[in-house]
């Protein structure tokens, strides 16, 4: 039991197994030739690597190597397939880029593609070229590429403080993070020191400025470590993978989880950049969070766009992020902290002010006094970084708001003061300071926490010149007057400050309710659309009418993009905006302005996921002004509906098409089965009597012979009948049936198809009954013909050996003719359904009748081809036969006339 149990123990961690394995064979594999700093050879490393494998027959070309005038890396060059770059005109310069497109046309199995923080020329497809190389990645296509430690995101402002030069051309951690294989290319400092003074790292006039600022013994021994570390952390990591899914016992990494808060302050930034390295040290994941009020109508654009270019550089450093509104920032914190299971709290820490620390207290105090059980780690600034106010300190207001509030403030005092100094006139009141009250809870409402603030000072001067003894002084004898006027302004600056936090609430949740209200009604007008069509236009026009811009609304059709519906009507969309539309089509991610693919489209496209897959794409123009939280989260909600909606009208379709193939299988299956039984029978018995023909017996009699014809007659007979029914059924549903328009003698019609059925059926009794003053109708005399034609077959067939009864008298304006047989009859269930096409009745004996199933629906179809009716009731006489009801309109034949 002991071995069983430690083999269980030691099964592997399927949790561990690398995601989406089948995805990852299809997608290429990244090398990385990282190195310290430019000259240690990374490019030669890679090109000597790329020479031999070239020599044993592996597809390799070089889509971009610079060589930087090192005669020994270009010599390296020789032997390998070169791609032609591509030439962007940019100013009055001509550039050579690597051509993206040109390396997935060749798609070789490896490509080399130099300098991955290298940014690209404006209009290109991505503006870096590590995400050219993602979408080579994604082709399936290996890539080589080389990388300085100086360039990755998260060292950024560690090398700017080991060698005073900012990096500007960065690569997110992540695609380091996810490379396959990270090659080392190591050299020490001296011996680069000496190639650059050989001048084999950059040119001459080049060295002595690059030796005084950048390649300095110390610069390059920090940048070596810094190089040496990240690759060991990168070692470690794929150690431990492979451990898990192994079940190798062995030291594992510690399960930690750091939760990152950030604000729109510079020291944020910072703060991303620390948590980065620390993650990276700890291998463990990291969540980016902003706190926002939930009681501030609306974000200004700086803060909102401060805090969405930390969530990109965030992302690029590989972690999550996430938006919470509160009014408790610590109480948010520790419960998001709680939810996602963090064990460290990584936050900006900023000195205070002496005089502030009385009055508040700092977030990071305040979370390290309520984080019990986790740990707190606080980013401080730099010591030439001024201390900033706590987020507790008033807000920040402009000069044109605050006069407004001071004009505001004066007004209501200076009425209330009149109005107290008139009362006072009248009646000495002791407590005339509420009037003041008042004023300073108006001022609260109207002009906010500002405006409370200055009339409640305007109040207490108001009220000691007018009202506190000396008068019209600003002196006061009385103590206690002193005590009541503190007590006044206090009691004034609270509830003043109360109203405007009321009023800010007030006017939040006002526009939270519009906002929900707006998409309630968009909500319920999508419930209603009946196609794909209606909802893609009541999207743009609401998207439209809630974000004030042109949009754009794309569905696939044929393997590309087609404009479903734009607004205003004028929106052009121009080739780099399809080019956009067309990359989020493929790729199902956003594309065009403000992302990182296409960023020269005028439109930002998003994709419309339903829950069967893409089902269209979104436009938004871009504008001045980015989209606030409110906006952004009515766009998603709008456009996740819109795609419900879509995949809703799509399978709709797809139902309704699914339903019309079923039915025309169904038809097809009873046609075959109606040929196979209506045409086989009569044929097998007009050859067996042609075969007796031809070869009589010696004893057939002439009676025999005529039998024989007789037969083949009928037989012949009954295949033209069921012809006739086939091609009639097809004028119909084709809608080449165009009836006459003549006076029909009803009588004289029904005595010739009486007739005509006893012909077939000379041993059935028919019987008629005609009302004398039955008046003409207007129709086609051959279509009513063959209409009670095949009533009375069909009455023959299933009336078993009771008589067939015609009856025909006038109903109103109606002339009504009815056939009825006395059978078994027709079961409820069934009443509506002897009219469809190849619809079967039983037989009296209980036996399916073998025929077509066409006669009812024939008489059906020329009925109210001439503007009749026709109906069945069961039963008929006495609980059983079956009565068809055929009602045609009486005509004005004298009119009819007159008119001709």
């Amino acid at each position: 039991m002991a071995d069983d149990d430690r083999d269980d123990d030691r099964k592997p961690d399927t949790d561990a197994m690398p995601a989406g394995a089948a995805e990852k064979e299809q997608r290429g594999k990244l090398t990385v030739f990282l190195g310290a700093a430019p000259g240690v050879g990374k490019t030669y490393a890679m090109l000597t690597r790329a020479g031999k494998l070239k020599a044993e027959g592996v597809d390799i070309v070089v889509g971009l190597v610079e060589p930087h005038g090192r005669s020994e890396t270009a010599a390296l060059l020789d032997g390998l397939e070169v791609l032609p770059r591509r030439k962007v005109v940019q100013g009055e310069k001509v550039l050579e880029e690597f051509d993206l497109d040109g390396a997935l046309a060749r798609h070789p199995r490896i490509v080399l593609v130099d300098e991955l923080a290298h940014s690209n020329p404006e209009a290109s497809r991505h503006p870096k070229r590590y995400q050219d190389v993602e979408e080579l990645l994604a082709a399936g296509i290996d890539v080589w590429t080389a990388l300085n430690i100086q360039h990755l995101e998260s060292l950024a402002d560690i090398v700017a403080q080991i060698t005073g030069v900012t990096v500007r051309e960065r690569v997110p951690d992540l695609v380091l993070k996810k490379a396959d294989e990270i090659v080392l290319v190591d050299l020490p400092p001296t011996e680069l020191i000496e190639r650059l003074k050989e001048g084999k790292v950059y040119l001459p006039e080049s060295i002595s400025r690059a030796v005084d600022r950048f390649f300095r013994l110390g610069n390059l021994t920090a940048l070596r470590e810094l190089a040496l570390r990240r690759t060991a952390d990168r070692v470690d990591d794929q150690m431990v993978d492979y451990l898990r899914q192994n079940a190798i016992e062995g030291p594992w990494a510690a399960g930690e989880r750091l939760l990152v808060c950030v604000g729109p302050d510079d020291l944020s930034e910072k703060v991303l950049r620390v948590a980065a390295r620390l993650a990276t040290g700890l291998h463990a994941p990291w969540l980016v969070v902003s706190i926002e009020r939930a009681d501030r109508e609306e974000e200004t654009p700086e803060r909102l766009q401060r805090i969405e270019a930390l969530f990109r550089l965030a992302e690029q450093l590989g972690a999550e992020t996430r938006r919470v509104a509160g009014t408790d920032f610590v109480e948010e914190i520790l419960k998001l902290a709680r939810r996602e299971h963090a064990t460290q709290i990584v936050i900006g820490a900023r000195r205070q002010r002496g005089w502030m620390r009385f009055f508040s207290r700092s977030l990071p105090d305040a979370l390290s006094r309520r984080a019990s059980g986790l740990g707190v780690y606080f980013v401080t600034p730099e010591k030439a970084d001024k201390p900033a106010m706590p987020a507790a300190a008033l807000p920040a207001v402009s000069i044109a708001s605050l006069r407004h509030a001071a004009l505001v403030a004066a007004g209501l005092v200076g009425v209330t003061a009149v109005a107290g100094k008139l009362v006072y006139q009248f009646a000495e009141l002791p407590n005339i300071s509420l009037l003041f009250l008042l004023a300073v809870l108006g001022a609260a409402v109207v002009g906010g926490y500002a405006s409370a603030f200055i009339a409640a000072l305007l109040s207490a001067l108001a009220y000691n010149f007018l009202f506190i003894d000396p008068l019209h002084t600003f002196t006061i004898t009385a103590p206690h007057e002193v005590f009541a006027l503190v007590v006044f302004v206090s009691v004034a600056v609270i509830a003043g400050s109360f109203a405007s936090r009321i009023k800010e609430q007030a006017e939040v949740s006002r526009v939270r309710a519009a906002a929900l209200q707006s998409l309630y009604d968009f909500s319920r007008k999508l419930a209603t659309t009946a196609t794909g069509d209606d909802a893609i236009w009541l999207a743009v026009s609401y998207l439209q009418a809630s974000l004030k811009r042109n949009v754009a609304l794309l569905v696939p059709e044929k393997g590309d993009l087609k404009v479903a519906a734009v607004w205003p009507p004028d929106t052009d969309l121009d080739a780099t905006d399809f080019t956009a539309a067309r990359w989020t089509r493929d790729k199902q991610e956003p594309a065009g302005f403000g992302t990182g693919t296409l960023p020269a489209s005028r439109f930002e496209f998003r994709p419309l996921m339903g829950p069967h897959g893409l089902v269209g794409v979104c436009g938004i123009e871009h504008s001045d002004e980015r989209l606030d939280l409110n906006a952004e989260r009515a766009l998603t909600a709008i456009l996740d509906q819109t795609a419900i909606a879509l995949d809703r009208a799509r399978l709709s379709d797809e139902s309704v098409t699914q339903a019309a193939r079923l039915e025309g299988e169904r038809y097809r299956e009873a046609l075959l089965s109606s040929v196979s039984h209506d045409l086989h029978t009569p044929l097998a018995t007009i050859l067996s009597a042609v075969r007796s023909l031809r070869q009589p017996a010696a004893d057939t009699t002439a009676e025999e012979r005529d039998e024989l014809l007789r037969s083949i007659e009928e037989e012949g007979s009954r295949m033209n009948r069921f012809v006739s029914n086939l091609l009639d059924m097809t004028r119909i549903e084709s809608g080449t049936l165009k009836p006459k328009s003549d006076w029909i003698d009803v009588s004289e019609l029904i005595h010739s198809a009486v007739e005509r059925a006893r012909k077939y059926y000379p041993g059935k009794v028919i019987e008629t009954g005609i009302a004398p003053d039955l008046p003409p109708i207007e129709g086609d005399s051959v279509l009513l013909g063959q209409v009670l034609f095949n009533l009375l077959d069909n009455a023959v067939k299933y009336g078993g050996e009771e008589p067939v009864n015609v009856y025909a008298r006038r109903d109103g304006t109606d002339v009504l003719i009815s056939v009825t047989d006395l059978g078994k009859g027709i079961a409820p269930a069934d009443i509506d359904r002897i009219f469809d096409k190849f619809h079967r009745r039983g037989k009296p004996d209980g036996r399916t009748q073998q025929s077509t199933g066409l006669g009812l629906s024939i008489a059906r179809g020329f009925v109210e081809a001439m503007g009749g009716r026709i109906h069945a009731e069961s039963p008929a006489v006495k609980k059983k036969g079956t009565r068809i009801v055929i009602r045609f309109p009486i005509g004005d034949r004298t009119k009819a006339e007159k008119a001709k």
